[in-house]
């Protein structure tokens, strides 16, 4: 029941200035001054959430890919957000999930946000990631996701190998540029979201102004998995680092074991496949 410190960076984002923006972020991991396991940047991290695929995508071997690896084995930490990836003829919103030895998973944006025109500029994904950390389940999911309930719902609970019984995840992590004006939709969702699925949730989101003159406050969160608000900041960059604990998440569904009535579903079109990322040890 070790616990698992994760560090949220709330910021503004250069608009589609790669260079700028790894600078940035470099200096903001460095400057954590607590000892922190995972650090999460927002959603298209590297150039804000852009149409312009074609100039600004790269492949995994390109150089925001070759940064994470450098930063995430440098500061001895799982650094996660997601780029625009280009892969055969296929433009992706893929998160990435980088562990400090070079491995790494990928999640590819499952709900693509129409709204704003992402449907006609990138492919969808068909898979979840869900990575393990010190013995934590973390699943990991993109901004418009967080719309879509049944993408996140925690299956039925399920005999462990010990004998008892286990959840899918401990964890849901999202990445964002959600737009203020939609505010009350991602702290509303996000609460429902940990609730619902009895894990924390931790939501990351830019603030600024986008290169469309789209204002977005932040409101980052975690949430515990009785739904309080255990941070939570808008409009101002900030860097938050904190502890969760694995034995009082244990306690809250050992007493409350909503998970097990949950109903038996499946996803049919595409049909979830879930990959693990890796896991770090101390």
């Amino acid at each position: 029941m070790q616990p698992l410190t994760i560090t949220l960076i709330q910021t503004n984002l250069h608009w589609e200035n790669k260079a700028a923006n790894l600078l940035m972020l470099e200096n903001k991991i460095k400057a954590i001054d607590e000892r922190t396991e995972i650090v999460v940047l927002p959603e298209m991290f590297s150039t804000g959430f852009s149409m312009n695929n074609e100039a600004l995508a790269e492949d995994m071997n390109g150089e925001t890919v070759s940064w994470m690896k450098r930063v995430s084995a440098e500061n001895k930490i799982v650094l996660t957000g997601s780029i625009i990836i280009k892969e055969k003829e296929n433009f992706y919103n893929r998160l990435i999930w980088m562990l400090p030895n070079g491995d790494y998973g990928v999640y590819d944006k499952r709900h693509l946000f129409g709204f704003g025109n992402e449907t006609e500029h990138y492919s969808a994904g068909s898979k979840r990631l869900i990575a393990s950390v010190k013995g934590w389940k973390i699943n990991l999911q993109v901004c418009y996701d967080l719309r879509f309930p049944v993408w996140a719902r925690q299956a039925p609970f399920a005999s462990d190998s010990a004998g008892g019984e286990a959840a899918e995840y401990d964890v849901l992590i999202y990445v964002a540029n959600w737009p203020e004006r939609r505010s009350h939709a991602w702290k509303t969702l996000l609460c429902a979201r940990a609730i619902e699925n009895q894990c924390y949730v931790v939501g990351v989101n830019r603030v600024g102004d986008d290169g469309n003159k789209i204002y977005h406050s932040g409101n980052s969160m975690v949430i515990d998995h009785a739904g309080a608000v255990l941070y939570h900041k808008a409009d101002d960059e900030d860097t938050f680092t904190i502890t969760l604990q694995k034995e009082s998440l244990l306690e809250f569904r050992s007493k409350f074991p909503f998970l097990k009535d949950g109903d038996q579903f499946s996803i049919t079109a595409p049909s979830i496949s879930p990959e693990r990322g890796g896991s770090l040890e101390d």
